[in-house]
């Protein structure tokens, strides 16, 4: 069976799943968050870890209790992808409760000189890209999974009109360099640790990441306007907000660490939103600065969160 084949098969069961009422799907993610935690699934782990080493000035039960409200949103906003994906993007739109911005990205693109849109995996980003594809034309990077089976699936299921898809691969950057040079607009997940090589340390949450340097790559090469953008989830039910902003200068800063200092200080800054909203199932923290003596801080899992944080 081909892998666009199993990815249509896969597809059809989001599909089924997609049709449960928004109370029964968000009832069910519940469900998944207690189990992640009964069994201590890598989800729950890799929350927990990132908890330690974000937030070490927290008590032990303040830590849990937002460990559990974090499991609990992943958990919910995994399902209601799915449902996004399955329903046609307005009715997706539909449940966007508030626009803030949109002047700006308009603007942006009528402007001529491209415009770079920096999405942290905050809130409900697929609901983002789909809104942006009404706006116009919009390349997105991702990157791909290690299947042939989920690329098609992310193929299938992103293919709204409007998107196209960029691998995160060394043709990327050409690729977007075209598109901003065109006078385009590129979306960017801009706080996913990039190879060793690609990328500039800088604090995040107190602790030293791996940073991406495209953004500001290509911002200083293109001219583009760059904004920064989140969908973020209100109240208990499907309700969003979706904001558009400037971004600051120092993220398009000719300095690499300038640039990686000032967009880590943004992504904090959304995320602290709703800290529940952030996806801290990443392992955000893996590479570690040479010659820092750090080892993954994900295994072991036990070394003290104290030896990562900054001075």
């Amino acid at each position: 069976m081909s892998a666009r084949t199993q990815a249509r098969l896969l597809f059809s069961a989001a599909s089924l799943l997609g049709r449960l009422p928004w109370s029964w799907l968000y009832r069910l993610g519940d469900g998944i968050a207690a189990l992640w935690r009964r069994s201590d699934a890598r989800e729950s782990r890799v929350a927990r870890r990132n908890l330690e080493l974000a937030f070490p000035q927290l008590a032990p039960g303040e830590r849990d209790a937002l460990h559990r409200r974090i499991l609990r949103t992943t958990a919910r906003q995994a399902l209601e992808t799915l449902k996004l994906w399955a329903r046609p993007p307005a009715a997706n739109l539909a449940l966007l409760r508030a626009v803030h911005g949109a002047g700006l990205y308009d603007a942006a693109r009528a402007s001529g000189r491209g415009v770079i849109v920096a999405a942290p995996h905050f809130g409900n980003w697929e609901l983002l890209n789909q809104y942006l594809a009404t706006r116009g034309p919009i390349a997105v990077v991702y990157r791909p999974p290690e299947s042939a089976v989920g690329d098609e699936f992310l193929q299938l299921v992103r293919g709204v009109d409007n998107v196209r898809q960029v691998r995160a691969e060394g043709p990327a950057v050409r690729q977007l360099w075209k598109v901003l040079k065109d006078g385009g607009a590129v979306g960017i997940l801009p706080d996913q640790q990039p190879k060793a090589g690609d990328g500039e340390f800088a604090p995040f949450f107190g602790v030293q990441a791996l940073t991406m340097t495209l953004l500001s790559r290509l911002a200083e090469r293109t001219g583009a306007v760059m904004l920064l953008a989140w969908c973020e989830r209100i109240g208990e039910g499907p309700g969003f907000a979706l904001h558009l902003e400037p971004a600051p200068a120092a993220m398009a800063d000719a300095d690499a660490r300038v640039a990686v200092a000032a967009l880590n200080r943004e992504v904090e800054r959304i995320a602290a939103r709703d800290l529940s909203q952030y996806q801290w199932t990443y392992k955000r923290y893996t590479l570690r600065p040479e010659g820092s003596g750090q080892p993954n801080p994900y295994s072991p899992p036990d070394a003290p969160a104290s030896i990562y944080r900054d001075a």
